[in-house]
């Protein structure tokens, strides 16, 4: 029993003289990959930030992309007017220039000189002329989209807007008879 206590107070003398770097305290721990070779903790988490600042970037470009250029434009344009129409007075009287002009640029149905205006702002740049219309009868859609000025008129359709549109007609058809078979004796 002495013995065995004698030899661990030894081994506690020995371990407490050898210095750190052989005994191994307070020392960072070796991290190992799959294979066995040692890892570089630091060089990987430097790499791993750079590829996130990258990422990053590229999200930010796509985002900007995703938003849409001319909305983000527009955005900005309207962020501007409205600054500058809340730089103005509440009460606007008749000789307001930007009123008078707001006023003049307006497009209204039925204004006789509406034809001679639009036709003065394609000559100046400030408008692009209305594309042709196809003219002539065509078969109805569902979404009201009317065909364009080069179709030739010949219907190349499976039928499937043919038989929907008598479905939806032969629904309300339905609908409309039993409204006045139940409302009949009434």
């Amino acid at each position: 029993m002495r013995n065995i206590d004698y030899q661990l107070t030894v081994d506690e003398v020995i371990r407490v003289r050898l210095s750190k770097t052989v005994s191994g305290v307070g020392q960072a721990p070796i991290v190992r990959d799959k294979t066995g070779r040692k890892r570089n903790l630091e060089a990987e988490a430097a790499e791993e930030r750079e590829r996130e600042i990258q990422q990053r970037e590229i999200n930010e470009k796509y985002a900007k992309w995703g938003k849409g250029l001319k909305q983000m434009e527009d955005r900005e344009e309207k962020m501007k007017n409205d600054l500058y129409e809340m730089s103005k007075p509440l009460a606007r009287y008749a000789d307001d220039a930007d009123l008078d002009r707001e006023l003049r640029e307006q497009e209204r149905e039925g204004d006789p000189m509406l034809k001679y205006i639009k036709q003065k702002q394609i000559k100046e740049g400030k408008r692009k002329p209305d594309p042709p219309q196809y003219r002539g009868s065509y078969a109805p859609n569902r979404f009201g989209v009317k065909p364009g000025h080069r179709w030739d008129g010949v219907d190349r359709s499976n039928g499937f807007e043919k038989k929907w549109f008598e479905a939806q007609n032969a629904k309300r058809a339905r609908q409309e008879e039993a409204h006045k078979w139940s409302t009949a004796d009434m």
